[in-house]
């Protein structure tokens, strides 16, 4: 056990789960990932506060830049004030750890995410 606790930090930047986040789908399908279809795969980040709000909309915007420089269309992920959360049937959590061949279709688009790299997230970041 303290082999992980020296691997994974105890918290992470909210900029790296931002970053995270995008590289590690495609935010540009609307209401898709993959061969899923449904507005219920549609990607989302829900926020809690203001200062989340501004960051993940500066990120969004940060990154839509960089994907249109590789041809992908707009950004269609929705940035929204968290609603009350439900947890997914049982079945459905940690599916792929239960189902190791299962299907998931998620995948990056193999865009790099600027945020760490001396990019500043701010409000007014350029789209």
């Amino acid at each position: 056990m303290s082999t992980i606790r020296r691997r994974f930090p105890k918290k992470i930047s909210y900029e790296t789960l931002l970053k995270t986040f995008w590289e590690n789908h495609n935010p540009t399908q609307g209401m898709r990932q993959g061969n899923d279809i449904g507005t219920q795969y549609r990607s989302g980040i829900y926020t809690y506060n203001v200062a989340q709000r501004q960051a993940a909309e500066a990120s969004k915007a940060m990154y839509e830049r960089e994907l249109k420089n590789k041809r992908y269309g707009s950004i269609t992920t929705e940035i929204v004030d968290a609603p009350e959360f439900y947890f997914a049937e049982d079945y459905h959590q940690q599916y792929l750890a239960k189902n190791p061949f299962g299907y998931c279709g998620l995948g990056g688009t193999g865009v790099s995410c600027p945020i760490g790299t001396g990019a500043k997230l701010t409000q007014g970041a350029p789209a």
